[in-house]
């Protein structure tokens, strides 16, 4: 029987580059023949090639099997918006309003949320808990105030504040005229749970615009992060929002900086670099699809995945992005404006040097693809000979 130990230390090498299930078989078939080190290595690099090999047949048009593979299961899929899993106040697009967010790279998607997971310190405590979820949610004076009225006869806005909702939200008087006081826009003063600020506007425009300024002045929490709710999942507290801003969370203290998600995926490519992003994509549109109950093989999103970030940034599937960057003009021209394509090459001078399935398929001629990668010759005997 062959040694476990050098079985073991041979397939450490491959560990990442052949799949778990794969490894486990050689280990278990190998250690079940008596052979050397030499014979070992042998069969474990031919089992690898012809892996590899396997991966995908030579001449396999992918990116039409891709395409093919997502859009027919994409023609089944719901244009409605559901409720987020598990957390009924939060509504988040799913179904192909959702995967159209995700190939037309949205700057930003349409019900952005997070999912924040806290450190060992705060995630068993639901009072921890809620002590993060208010580091984390924004108040603005619009969130505690009753009401906020212009009196004409004073020039002066009042603020009457819902004492509750501020001591529920951990905000004091105090703090509020110090966030007041940074916009300088006159003197504040204090009447029970009324705040004066006199300012001297006539004009109807500037005293709206004012009024605007004063409700939607931050008081405390992350840009972006208009609400949160704290879930129980298991023996720990996660906290969910409505909202995202990554960058800013991860400043927060009593969060888990590995267990921190947005759906935002051009944010998590700001922070965490374009591996993460592409990661990202692929993770968002196989939920997507998988939640429709919709099977579609991985491989195909990690190839739209790869050709949108390929660049080092995010591109859309579009005409402003890689539809519209390919190099063969007349596949730029099947796919949107023809015209202008034609018209820009032309002046350009430009040639098209036909090695793609679309422009192929424009001149009638065969693509050079599966059997159409061959080209076959024939050379006729001369005469005489």
């Amino acid at each position: 029987m062959a040694d476990e130990k050098i079985i073991n230390k041979l397939l450490e090498n491959y560990e990442g580059l052949m799949p778990k299930s794969l490894i486990e078989e050689l280990r278990s078939k190998l250690s079940k023949i008596d052979v050397d080190e030499e014979k070992l290595r042998k069969i474990i690099e031919k089992v690898y090639k012809e892996y590899v090999d396997a991966l995908v047949e030579p001449g396999e048009a992918v990116g039409t099997v891709a395409a093919q593979s997502i859009g027919e299961p994409g023609t089944q899929m719901t244009l409605r918006t559901f409720h987020y899993a598990g957390v009924r106040e939060f509504n988040v697009t799913l179904g192909l309003p959702r995967l159209i967010e995700i190939v037309d790279a949205k700057k930003t998607p349409s019900t952005p949320t997070m999912i924040i997971r806290l450190d060992e310190e705060h995630k068993y405590s639901l009072e921890k808990a809620k002590e993060v979820a208010s580091r984390i949610e924004r108040i603005t004076i619009e969130n505690i105030a009753k009401s906020i009225e212009y009196d004409m006869i004073n020039s002066s806005f009042i603020i009457e504040i819902d004492e509750e909702v501020a001591k529920d939200k951990g905000i004091t008087k105090e703090h509020i005229i110090k966030v007041l006081e940074k916009l300088k826009i006159g003197n504040i003063s204090v009447e029970g749970n009324k705040i004066i600020i006199s300012c001297n506007v006539i004009s109807p425009e500037k005293m709206k615009k004012l009024r605007e300024k004063i409700l939607n002045l931050k008081l405390k929490g992350v840009k972006g992060i208009k609400r949160v709710l704290i879930q129980k999942e298991g023996n720990e507290y996660v906290i969910y929002t409505d909202g995202s801003n990554l960058a800013g969370v991860l400043r927060v203290k009593g969060i888990d900086p590995y267990r921190v998600y947005t759906n935002n995926i051009f944010e998590i490519a700001e922070v965490l670099g374009i591996e993460a992003a592409r990661a990202a994509i692929i993770r968002e549109a196989y939920k997507v699809l998988e939640q429709q109950g919709l099977d579609v093989d991985l491989r195909h999103i990690m190839l739209v995945a790869d050709l949108m970030t390929a660049t080092g940034r995010i591109r859309q599937i579009g005409r402003h992005g890689i539809s519209g960057e390919k190099s063969s003009i007349l596949a730029r021209a099947a796919f949107e404006v023809t015209v202008k394509h034609l018209l820009e090459a032309a002046v350009r001078g430009e040639e098209d040097p036909l090695e793609g399935v679309a422009e192929n398929v424009i001149v009638g001629q065969t693509i050079p693809l599966g059997t159409g990668m061959v080209e076959l010759y024939m050379r006729f005997p001369q005469r005489g000979k």
